[in-house]
C-alpha cells in the first residue's frame, strides 16, 4: 500500500485497474478526505438510528423470543425482568445503536474502502473486495445459526438444569376443611370480562386478572409464580441481553474460520499440508475453545460451535486448495 490518491471526483471513480503511483496528495488532503469519509458514514449511521430508534421495542421482542419460547415449553411464566429502574430503557438504548450499527454497516465499510483503495494495487484490491462480501456473509450466517438453533438449546438445557433441583422435604400437608377453590384454565385471554376476573392462560403459562383503570377501560395484569422447586428461574432483561450480544459476536467471529485457514496459506505461513496433517491436533484445539466459550454442557458446547468450525475449518482447507491452483494457472 502506497501513499495513495486523490481528489474528490477520483476517490468517487476509482478505475479497478488504476495504479496508486499514478495519485499523489499531500496529508493536508488525505485529512481532508478522511473528514469527508468519517462524515458520511456518520450520516448513514444516524439515518439508520433514526430507524431503528423507531423500532426498538420491536427488535427488543425478536431478541427476547428465544427465551419466551423456552419459558413457554417449559411451562414457567412468560416474563422477563428489570432491576434497576433504568433497565428497560438503557437496554432499548443499547439495542437500537446496535440494530443501528449493523443495518448501516455496508455504508459505512464502503466510505472506508473508498478512503483506503486508492493507495491500494489493483491486486490488492482484487483480495479486499472478492473477501470481504465473504466476510460479512459468514458473519451473517454466524449470527443466524446462533438465533435459529444454539441460542435455544442453551436456553432449554439452562432451565432443564435449573427446574432439576429438588422440591423442600419439610411439606406440611393441610388436613382442614376442605376449601374448594379454583382458577379458571383457558388457551388466551376472555373474550368478555369484568373487573376482579381471574384466570390461568395456558398459552402463555400465566395467571392474569382484570382491572379496571379509573376510566372504567379494562386492564389485564400478571401475577408472578413460582414452581415448587427450591431455586427459581429468574431472567432479568439487561443480563439476557448481554449473553446473547455475548454469543451473537463469538459466533459471528467463529465463521471466520475459512478466511483465517486461507490467509494462513495465501501468506506462506503454512501449507494445506501441514493443515491435513495436523487436523487432529487443530481439532482438540477447537474443541477446548468451544467448551470455554459457548455457556452450557461440554455436549450443547460441541454441538452448537465444535461442529461448524470442523466444517468451516475442512472449508478453508479445500477453498486454499483450490485458490492456490488458480494462482498457478495465473501465472
Amino acid at each position: 500500500m502506497t501513499s495513495a490518491v486523490t481528489d474528490s471526483s477520483a476517490s468517487e471513480k476509482l478505475d479497478p485497474s488504476s495504479n496508486p503511483e499514478d495519485y499523489r496528495m499531500t496529508i493536508g488532503e488525505h485529512l481532508e478526505e478522511l473528514r469527508r469519509r468519517i462524515v458520511r458514514a456518520l450520516l448513514g449511521f444516524g439515518a439508520a438510528c433514526a430507524v431503528t430508534f423507531l423500532c426498538g421495542r420491536n427488535v427488543t421482542a425478536i431478541f427476547c423470543r428465544p427465551l419466551i419460547s423456552a419459558l413457554r415449553a417449559h411451562h414457567l411464566p412468560e416474563n422477563i425482568y428489570t432491576t434497576e429502574l433504568t433497565d428497560g430503557f438503557m437496554t432499548y438504548v443499547r439495542i437500537s445503536l446496535i440494530s443501528a450499527g449493523a443495518i448501516a454497516a455496508p455504508w459505512m465499510v464502503y466510505q472506508i474502502w473508498q478512503f483506503i483503495a486508492a493507495g491500494l494495487y489493483p491486486k490488492e484490491r482484487g483480495y479486499v473486495t472478492k473477501y470481504v462480501p465473504v466476510s460479512l456473509g459468514l458473519l451473517v450466517t454466524g449470527m443466524v445459526f446462533l438465533y435459529v438453533i444454539v441460542l435455544p438449546m442453551i436456553l432449554n438445557f439452562f432451565l432443564m438444569f435449573t427446574l432439576g433441583y429438588p422440591t423442600s422435604n419439610n411439606k406440611v400437608v393441610y388436613t382442614g376443611p376442605d376449601i374448594p377453590m379454583s382458577i379458571p384454565s383457558i388457551g388466551g385471554d376472555p373474550p368478555t370480562l369484568k373487573s376482579g376476573d381471574m384466570w390461568f392462560d395456558t398459552i402463555e403459562g400465566r395467571i392474569k386478572i382484570d382491572v379496571k383503570d379509573e376510566s372504567g377501560i379494562d386492564q389485564i395484569r400478571v401475577l408472578p409464580f413460582a414452581t415448587e422447586g427450591q431455586i427459581q428461574p429468574w431472567f432479568t432483561l439487561a443480563d439476557y441481553i448481554d449473553l446473547v450480544m455475548q454469543l451473537l459476536l463469538i459466533f459471528g467471529l467463529a465463521f471466520q474460520v475459512p478466511l483465517v485457514v486461507m490467509g494462513l496459506v495465501a501468506t506462506g505461513i503454512v501449507d494445506t499440508t501441514a493443515l491435513r496433517k495436523f487436523r487432529r491436533h487443530v481439532w482438540l484445539g477447537l474443541i477446548i475453545l468451544a467448551a470455554m466459550l459457548v455457556p452450557g454442557d461440554v455436549v450443547t458446547a460441541m454441538v452448537a460451535l465444535f461442529v461448524p468450525m470442523i466444517a468451516l475449518y475442512e472449508l478453508g482447507i479445500f477453498l486454499a486448495d483450490r485458490n492456490k491452483k488458480a494462482m498457478v494457472v495465473e501465472s
